[in-house]
């Protein structure tokens, strides 16, 4: 008699693992790589869901919340990109500004 898997709706079975004697499971046949990040849900019943995510610094995070420094460092690195820059050695002095 074999083992009946049920499948929850958009998801298929891939593989049967075990954990091991740290509680550990290997998803590399689910397509996981070595670094990859992943939010980790339960329910009451057991199933865990991992959801990809991607983790940046915190000090990279003003970028993310205020959209008018993004747009602003996004028009620069175009620029940059393009060729569009401008030498300004007035940044190096130590009087600049003052």
């Amino acid at each position: 008699m074999g083992v009946v898997v049920r499948s929850v709706a958009g998801f298929e079975p891939v593989a049967e693992v075990a954990a091991d004697d740290r509680a550990r499971i290997a998803f590399g046949r689910a397509g996981v790589h070595r670094n990859d990040r992943f939010l980790v849900s339960t329910r009451s019943t057991g199933e865990i869901l991992l959801t990809p995510l991607a983790s940046i610094p915190k000090r990279e995070l003003l970028v993310w919340e205020d959209d008018a420094l993004r747009e602003s460092l996004l028009r620069g690195l175009a620029d940059a990109s393009q060729g569009r820059v401008s030498r300004r050695d007035d940044l190096l002095d130590d009087n600049a500004g003052l």
